[in-house]
Order: C-alpha cells, then structure tokens, then sequence
C-alpha cells in the first residue's frame, strides 16, 4: 500500500531509540524525509521542554528539507514511583515533557502546515485509565491526549490533522533496558525481573508486551494520505489492555 509519504518533511521527537526510532526508520522506508530529534545526540540535538526548541526544530527541518509537513510528538519517559514520593519537581518535569512541549511543537506546526499536514502525538494507556505506577506521568497523558483533541478541533477546518496513539507496555528500552520499568517494577514488589514482565503481560489480553514496529506502524497510518479522514482519534496501541472504546 502507498501511504503517500514520498518526499514528505517529517519531524519525529525522542527519536534516538524505542518507539521514535522505529517510527523514524518507517517513514524513511516510505520515502519521506526525517529530522530525528533527541537530546543525546544521534540525531537533531534539541530539548523539547526548552521554549526555544521549536523554532530550531521547525527552522532545522526547513532549512534541510524546504518545508515542514507531518510532526510526531514521541518524546516522553516515566518510571516507578509512588504518589508519596512524588516531588513537585517530579510533576513539573512531567508537566513540560509531555504538555507544554508538545503543545508549543504542535503551535509552531500549526503555523507552518497547511491542507495534508499531520501531527500525531505519542501518549500511553496511562492516560486513559489512571495508574499508581507513576501518577505525574498518568496524569500528564491525560493532558497530552485532552491536548491532541484541542488542536484537532483547531486545525480541522485548515485540513490539518492532530491524533493521538495510546501505546500500553512496549518492549521498548524504557522497559527493557537495566534499571527500567521491568526492573522498577521487580523490586518494588519484591520478585524476579521475569516475574515482574510475565505479571506485566498478564494484564494485556493479548498476553504479551507490544513491539516498537507495532507501534510504529500505527503512527506512521496517522501520518499518511491513507488516513484522511481521521483527526481528534486517540487509537489505543495496547493489546486491548484498557477496556474503553474512545
């Protein structure tokens, strides 16, 4: 199937590993061209929490590829720490990852894009039902995925499209890698790491963590031609692990 990607200027967030690398290599793979941004390097250098960045990333992309076409919003991270022991600090970083970044990204598309222009924003299950495991970050999602069906709303009548993808838990390095979520997750109830992935796989129906490309392939049908009819959609990505049909 085309997707109708060939040529089209992409911007991709956190796009060092995981979820944003795997996007970043599928839309490469369709034709498109990628700025891949992350703050360590690997790529564009550019925090997006800093209020700066998204003037550097759009002028980056322009200035490399001539326009600014689709913008997935991947940045974003979280890990296993109880409501107690959350700081204000903690909220606020929270707050600006996966908030204000992506809004002031999305403000900054929005001047740029017109008719065909996509952006999709990378949220979490979390969002749409509440976890304990990190409650800044559940909560956070939710503002991100509120966030989406704002500028939805906003862009709809320039045919710009805004959605949103809810991924639950992916095999990606944020879980997998040592001293991630998996990890987090073994000591904080006392068992073995593979305890804690076959406990984590027991919640999704499907009975398994997702994948990066899964994930990736999602977001990259939100980008394409091919979804021309769908804005202000937050597509669960998550086995069927939130039982909700929105």
């Amino acid at each position: 199937m085309d997707l109708g990607l060939s040529g089209k200027a992409c911007i991709v967030t956190g796009a060092s590993r995981g979820i944003g690398l795997a996007t970043a290599r599928f839309l490469a793979s369709e034709g498109a061209s990628v700025l891949e941004v992350s703050r360590g390097g690997g790529g564009f250098t550019a925090d997006v929490t800093d209020p700066d960045a998204p003037e550097l990333i759009m002028g980056e992309c322009e200035r490399r590829f001539g326009s600014v076409d689709v913008l997935v919003n991947n940045a974003g991270t979280s890990e296993a720490k109880p409501l107690e022991e959350l700081t204000d600090a903690d909220w606020q970083v929270q707050w600006e990852l996966h908030v204000m970044g992506p809004m002031r990204l999305m403000r900054a598309a929005g001047e740029r894009m017109g008719e065909g222009g996509r952006i999709v924003n990378v949220c979490s299950s979390s969002g749409k039902r509440p976890s304990l495991t990190n409650a800044a970050y559940s909560v956070t999602k939710a503002a991100q995925l509120s966030l989406s069906r704002t500028f939805a709303d906003a862009y709809a009548g320039r045919g710009l499209l805004v959605n949103a993808v809810a991924p639950g838990a992916v095999a990606t390095p944020l879980w997998m890698e040592e001293g991630g979520l998996a990890d987090q997750a073994a000591r904080a109830k006392g068992i073995s790491r593979e305890e804690a992935l076959e406990a984590a796989a027991a919640k999704i129906p499907l009975g398994r963590l997702g994948t990066e490309e899964e994930i990736a392939a999602v977001i990259v049908f939100l980008c394409s031609q091919r979804a021309s009819n769908v804005t202000g959609a937050a597509w669960s990505v998550d086995g069927g692990a939130v039982p909700l049909f929105i």
